[in-house]
C-alpha cells in the first residue's frame, strides 16, 4: 500500500495532513479569541433543553457582553466536570459594582441546576464560571460527535480512514 509512494511523496502527503490538522486549531484558536469564548461551538448532549435545542444540536457561543439577562441560554461548565451544560437563565442577582450571579435551569427540568453546580455553590458567577451565551445553532450536526463519544472505536476508524485516504491521495 504505502511501497508504491516515493519517500518525498510520503512525505508530502504527511506534511499535508499535519497542514491541515494545524490550520483546523489556528480556526478554532481564531474563534475563540474572536468570541472571548474557551469553547465557542458546543454540541447539546442531552434533552433538557427540549424543545428550544435538541440532542445533537450544534451551539455558536458569543462571551463578548457581560451584561446576561434572564431568559437568555448560556452554557457553563461545572467546577471538577468536563462537560458544557446549556441552560437558561432564570433569575440574576447582582451587577453593576458587584459580580453577576446568574441561576438556571433546563427547559425541559422541574427543578433550577442548583444540584448539578459545584458543592456549596448556589449560583454561577458569570465572569468565571459561563463559557458563552447562545447566539445561534445549526440542528442535529453535532451528532456525529455525540456518536464518536458514545462508541470510542468509531474514532480510531475514522481517524485510520482519514490518514490512509490522505496518503494515498496522488497530487
Amino acid at each position: 500500500m504505502l511501497g508504491g509512494l516515493q519517500p518525498r511523496q510520503l512525505l508530502t502527503q504527511l506534511l499535508n495532513f499535519a497542514l491541515v490538522l494545524s490550520t483546523a486549531f489556528m480556526l478554532w484558536k481564531g474563534l475563540s479569541v474572536a468570541t472571548d469564548s474557551p469553547s465557542p461551538i458546543v454540541v447539546v448532549l442531552s434533552g433538557s433543553m427540549e424543545p428550544a435545542f435538541q440532542r445533537g444540536d450544534l451551539l455558536f457561543l458569543w462571551n463578548r457582553g457581560q451584561d446576561t439577562q434572564v431568559g437568555e441560554i448560556v452554557v457553563y461548565n461545572v467546577k471538577g466536570k468536563d462537560i458544557p451544560i446549556v441552560h437558561r437563565v432564570v433569575r440574576r442577582y447582582g451587577g453593576g459594582n458587584e459580580p453577576l450571579q446568574l441561576l438556571t435551569k433546563g427547559d425541559n427540568n422541574l427543578a433550577d441546576d442548583t444540584e448539578l453546580y459545584a458543592r456549596g455553590q448556589d449560583y454561577l458567577t458569570r465572569s468565571t464560571d459561563i463559557i458563552g451565551s447562545v447566539i445561534g445553532y445549526v440542528p442535529f450536526v453535532g451528532y456525529v460527535t455525540i456518536l464518536l463519544c458514545e462508541h470510542p472505536w468509531l474514532k480510531t476508524v475514522l481517524l485510520g480512514l482519514m490518514g490512509v485516504m490522505v496518503v494515498l491521495q496522488r497530487e
